[in-house]
């Protein structure tokens, strides 16, 4: 016997993110793949068995929109009527190679709906079109798509590589969504298949480093400034980004509602990030350390190119205590934090020390990664309307209780 899904159960696994397939009843069925959520069905026609992917995904096509689809469907099969073959009469069934494809995305979901359209065209004109342009979309496979990757990887195309993938994942995709290709050949490829290296990226500080490296930090005070310290912990509780805590007026704090506003810059969007109570004692402190500047975090030098710290202030600091050279005319320091049992970490990792954190507290991925400011992506990014504030008060709240009894000195001299 069958079993028939409700729109709770579809919202469960719609939350849940994971790849699934699942029957919903009477041929229509619910699928999850790569953080895109989908309906197909299947039907028999003329003795074949076929699937058909409906035009609009969940959630923006409910359960109860995809239902009676479905019942139309099965309808037109029922009187003769193939809805494989009319959807492709419909979209006007020139479309037959990837060239096809691509020209068919380019202009419906490209062409006047992305800021710069001129880099997918160019992408594709120069390093897809030959390669792949000619093949029958029901000819692709997974291995064309690597053979490519492949060939640009070869020619040291790293960036290029980059979006040559993006451009066939969303590609194919439009084509799954014409019911002109099955599957996306180029879904599961990533980054490790165009060369990036992602072990940088995985370095976070255990909890023992962040006891000793803290410690240190208040130790070493002849090399490691006090602000140095007040900025580290700031972005170990905040997981902003290094930029947006050195670069901030006092204009953006709001201590009574206890938030701190970012604009818009160039790798992200304005946010209003709260503020754990830990912390207030240390945005005080630096209230009183800038002597009425403007900026949070004011330049000791007098410098007509801006009155915020140096974007290597805090780098540099941090290399001297790993024994690195930063000044051509000085010894370098002892390796104070590596003779500490601290492996070497850079500013950017209190970043994804925070991120870490808020895993091992259990934040869910979707408030966790509006805590970076990070767009949410595929099935997520319907909620990014909602800002998740009162939500992200709460998880900064567990950062800062947990990171609490690891570091000791907080705002004191």
């Amino acid at each position: 016997m069958e079993i028939v899904m409700n729109s709770s159960q579809i919202k469960a696994l719609f939350r849940a993110g994971e790849d699934v397939r699942k029957s919903v009843g009477d041929g229509l069925y619910f699928r999850i793949e790569q953080g895109t959520a989908s309906w197909f069905v299947r039907y028999t026609y003329a003795g074949k068995r076929k699937t058909i992917t409906l035009l609009e995904g969940y959630p923006n096509c409910s359960l109860a929109d995809a239902k009676a689809q479905a019942a139309v469907i099965k309808s037109k099969v029922r009187n003769g009527v193939d809805p494989q073959l009319e959807r492709r009469r419909e979209t006007g069934g020139a479309i037959q190679t990837v060239n096809d494809l691509f020209h068919d995305w380019f202009e419906r979901s490209v062409k006047n709906r992305v800021k710069h359209p001129g880099n997918d065209e160019r992408v594709y004109r120069n390093y897809l079109k030959n390669r792949l342009g000619k093949y029958s979309l029901k000819d692709i496979t997974p291995i064309d798509v690597r053979n490519v990757l492949d060939e640009l990887l070869q020619t040291g195309h790293k960036t290029t590589s980059a979006r040559a993938l993006s451009i066939m994942k969303r590609m194919f995709n439009h084509g799954i969504k014409l019911n002109l290709v099955s599957s996306n050949p180029a879904i599961y490829f990533t980054g490790v298949d165009i060369g990036q290296d992602y072990s940088p990226r995985e370095r976070s500080l255990s909890e023992t480093e962040i006891e000793v490296a803290f410690a240190t930090f208040r130790e070493q005070q002849d090399i490691f400034t006090r602000d140095n310290y007040l900025a580290c912990l700031l972005l170990l509780h905040l997981g902003c980004r290094k930029s947006e805590i050195i670069s901030s007026r006092w204009e953006q704090i709001d201590l009574e509602d206890q938030t701190w506003f970012f604009p818009e810059n160039k790798t992200s969007k304005p946010i209003t990030v709260p503020i754990p109570d830990q912390m207030l004692p240390v945005i005080e402190e630096l209230k009183v350390r800038c002597a009425g500047s403007e900026y949070v975090f004011p330049s000791r030098r007098r410098s007509k190119r801006r009155g915020y710290i140096s974007d290597d202030t805090l780098n540099h600091a941090l290399a001297k205590l790993f024994g690195q050279k930063v000044d051509s005319k000085k010894k370098p320091y002892p390796n104070v934090l590596g003779l500490a049992g601290v492996d070497h970490f850079t500013v950017h990792d209190l970043r994804r020390t925070y991120r870490t954190l808020l895993a091992k507290l259990k934040v869910p991925d979707a408030i966790a990664e509006r805590c970076l400011n990070h767009e949410l992506r595929g099935v997520l990014k319907v909620y990014n309307k909602y800002d998740y504030l009162e939500e992200r008060r709460e998880a900064n709240t567990k950062v800062a209780d947990f990171l609490e009894p690891l570091i000791q000195g907080g705002s004191d001299e």
